[in-house]
């Protein structure tokens, strides 16, 4: 079933995703109703699993019911939704399994790892939109799972699983989405102003990040871009911006050999106490702590 031209005209917002500073993919899980499940698209692939509750999902120009066990898979700026049947006031507890990754990312990896080349016809599958059913759904379900309780290398060993698993798939078991000829209405001119207020973000993240330069530059006032970045995004624009510094933070304390003052002043914050403040908030962690922990991860792999 395909959707009305009133559901194909109404523009996708744009998600933000971002990933643990420690991981190169996120895998989380919500409610339902949720702030963020919308129709909305994103540049990250998306594996969706339903563990509850039924509903339509809403895929490009393709229209269909879910109902729980449901494994999809969603491509690169493909706008999707899921809409449960629930009466108002109701809620679904953890309703929702995500992972999402960036494409890009494996396909330079298999530039240097030829056998992740085995994945690339199913992400260039997924940009229309993949259902999955059957034994695949019910093998991929279990993976999606197991990925949550896993950490580290063992979390991604288990996305890598989960991928083979797919693009291994019967083609009874897999159901391509979107129509061939799918042009997604796109809200271009919310896009544009997120990438600019992002490319001033990572230009200016070690420097003093000011709310008044960006609206200019987007021409809104304060208050106006401030709304529209939460609303758009999911995420405050200075929260983001602590979040992108606190995320560079943890990749020097992995990598470098800075002092942590150093490493303070080199992600953009002008007071330490600030900065440990705002670390351990986000991580659970002092950066020392975090540092320890980090070497004795190392320390413990063995050599290969």
């Amino acid at each position: 079933m395909k959707a009305s031209a009133f559901l194909e005209a109404r523009p996708a917002e744009l998600e933000v995703i971002l990933a643990a500073p420690d991981q190169s993919f996120r895998w989380y899980e919500h409610d339902y109703p949720y702030a963020l499940a919308r129709w909305n698209h994103h540049p990250e692939y998306e594996i969706h699993l339903i563990r509850q509750g039924s509903g339509r999902l809403l895929a490009g120009d393709y229209v269909g019911p879910f109902a729980a066990g449901h494994v999809a898979m969603i491509g690169p700026d493909l706008p999707h939704d899921w809409i449960g049947d629930l009466p108002p006031g109701e809620v679904l507890a953890g309703r929702d399994v995500v992972i999402q990754f960036n494409g890009e990312l494996l396909r330079s990896l298999s530039t240097v790892a030829p056998e992740l080349g085995d994945y690339l016809p199913l992400l260039e599958q997924a940009r229309r939109g993949l259902e999955f059913r059957a034994d695949t759904a019910r093998q991929a379900a279990a993976l999606i799972e197991a990925m949550g309780q896993a950490q580290g290398a063992e979390r991604l060993l288990k996305l890598f699983a989960l991928l083979g698993l797919l693009s291994r798939a019967p083609e009874s078991e897999r159901i391509v989405l979107a129509s061939a000829c799918y042009a997604p209405a796109l809200d271009a001119r919310s896009a544009a102003r997120v990438h600019q207020a992002f490319d001033y973000l990572l230009s200016e993240l070690t420097e003093d990040i000011r709310l008044p330069v960006i609206a200019r530059r987007v021409g809104m006032s304060e208050a106006g871009f401030s709304r529209f970045f939460k609303k758009v995004t999911g995420h405050g624009f200075i929260e983001l911006a602590r979040k992108l510094r606190l995320q560079r933070a943890c990749r020097l304390l992995r990598q470098a050999e800075l002092s942590i003052a150093t490493i303070c002043f080199e992600v953009g914050y002008s007071n330490l106490s600030n900065f440990n403040r705002h670390f351990r908030n986000e991580t659970g962690q002092t950066p020392s702590q975090y540092r320890q922990e980090q070497i004795g991860t190392r320390r413990q792999q063995p050599p290969g």
